[in-house]
């Protein structure tokens, strides 16, 4: 009986795990990307309201980032578009907006919905650093780590309900659990041994992303260091929700050949 209620138990999560078209790695999916778009839409429209965004029309470094965005995402899309694999970026309608605050931080939302701090900027240095972080972070969409985690977030702390029931039964926490989802707000602390996995498949995907836009992945190794450098003391590895700079440059290191073959310099 005991093994018969174990399966019952956690049969839901076999069925309720996909296999990534990005990464071909499995993943527990009990939210549909349809639905984490319509909320990101919402919840980027605040964010947006809530903080200074710094306008392209007049800022160099906000058309940067702009025009950043726009050369990686077009060049995914048609890498995508001639596999097959048009699903992966359905129902994508990107927008990359540079805020006004101190925090070195990026992330993107599903749908594509993309923020980057300009407190980053100074350790991105250049076009091509900026191409680094961008197709990072469009990694960790496109290979719905947030949509992992949410999943994770909602089997663990609200009993793995639904997210519209959630959404209506405990807004306030699942508005919560989706910032913290996509890296807006303070990973917890279950989910850690999952978040290096994604950081270290953001890191490889977003390398040959920048790459395809036409930037040079090797600018991914010094930004890297100077990223190490401005991060202080750091927890041992297995505390963190990140790969040790150590092991995330050996990664690096390992993927660049690979990326290298996806670059084609674009004249600018």
């Amino acid at each position: 009986m005991k093994k018969i209620f174990s399966f019952l138990l956690l049969a839901p999560l076999f069925i309720s795990c996909t296999q990534n078209l990005v990464t071909g790695r499995k993943q527990l999916d009990l939210v549909s990307e349809t639905e984490l778009q319509s909320v990101a839409t919402q919840q980027y429209k605040t964010f947006l309201n809530e903080n200074k965004v710094i306008s392209a029309g007049n800022n160099r470094d906000a058309e940067m980032v702009r025009r950043v965005g726009t050369r990686i995402s077009a060049a995914i899309t048609t890498f995508y578009n001639k596999k097959g694999y048009t699903s992966v970026l359905e129902g994508y309608q990107w927008e990359f907006n540079l805020v006004d605050s101190k925090e070195a931080n990026a992330w993107c939302m599903p749908g594509g919905k993309v923020v980057v701090y300009n407190g980053l900027l100074p350790l991105t240095q250049n076009e091509a650093g900026l191409a680094i972080v961008i197709g990072h972070e469009i990694a960790h969409a496109v290979a719905q780590h947030g949509s992992e985690r949410m999943s994770q977030a909602l089997l663990q702390q609200l009993g793995g309900v639904a997210l519209q029931v959630a959404i209506a039964n405990k807004p306030v926490e699942t508005q919560n659990l989706f910032m913290t989802a996509y890296g807006i707000g303070t990973t917890v602390g279950a989910i850690l041994p999952f978040s290096r996995k994604e950081e270290t498949e953001a890191d490889k995907f977003g390398l040959y992303f920048s790459s395809m836009g036409g930037y040079n992945p090797q600018e991914a190794v010094p930004f890297w260091e100077r990223m190490a450098k401005a991060g202080g003391t750091k927890p041992p590895e297995f505390l963190s929700t990140h790969p040790s700079d150590e092991t995330r440059m050996k990664a690096i290191k390992a993927n660049m050949s690979q990326a290298l073959k996806y670059y084609k310099p674009v004249k600018r």
